[in-house]
């Protein structure tokens, strides 16, 4: 089974979109037999999506450092749960269980995974794929601001390719469907 690391939020949010957001990623994980991972928690986004592809009986890998794990509310029944000493081993157990990576709305800590694993395939770490769903324009300054710093020399067009930008889930199921075929 391939399996696909989401990146999200532990809260929930404003309004009932996000709910729905993560609903729909659950959904499109499970319709095409594809694997959770994500960070763990019970609640927020990130809830949301796992008790979504539990509920279709899809199978979820979530890890969460020891001292998150009351914090953020650890998910318990996941077909795969792993307590690690930290944010690092987090990440790196996120990357070694995953085939691709999809960033959602969330806050500094997604904004974090995000940029350390592409930060990992600009330095040839990786070549697993990268997205980001621009779910009702969340990340429309982001990609303005990978943009600028890419006209201002930081960033070279190779690596700015690095992350795909898709603006739905259509989108984003046709783009997942292609590489992890």
């Amino acid at each position: 089974m391939k399996k696909v690391c989401v990146f999200c939020g532990s809260s929930a949010g404003k309004g009932d979109a996000y709910k729905t957001m993560a609903e729909n990623m659950g959904e499109v994980l499970t319709q095409n037999n594809f694997g959770l991972v994500y960070g763990g928690a019970s609640i927020g986004v990130m809830g949301t999506m796992a008790d979504q592809v539990l509920g279709a009986e899809g199978e979820v890998w979530g890890v969460m450092p020891k001292s998150l794990v009351d914090w953020e509310v650890a998910h318990n029944g996941l077909t795969h749960f792993e307590t690690v000493d930290s944010m690092h081993t987090r990440k790196q157990k996120m990357y070694e269980w995953s085939d691709a990576f999809v960033a959602m709305p969330g806050g500094f800590g997604t904004l974090d995974e995000l940029c350390e694993i592409l930060t990992w395939a600009q330095l040839k770490y990786h070549q697993k794929p990268c997205f980001l769903l621009n779910f009702n324009g969340f990340f429309d300054h982001l990609v303005k601001h990978f943009k600028h710093i890419n006209k201002e020399g930081f960033l070279s067009d190779e690596h700015l390719s690095l992350i795909t930008v898709v603006d739905s889930f259509s989108e984003l199921e046709n783009e997942l469907k292609k590489c992890l075929a």
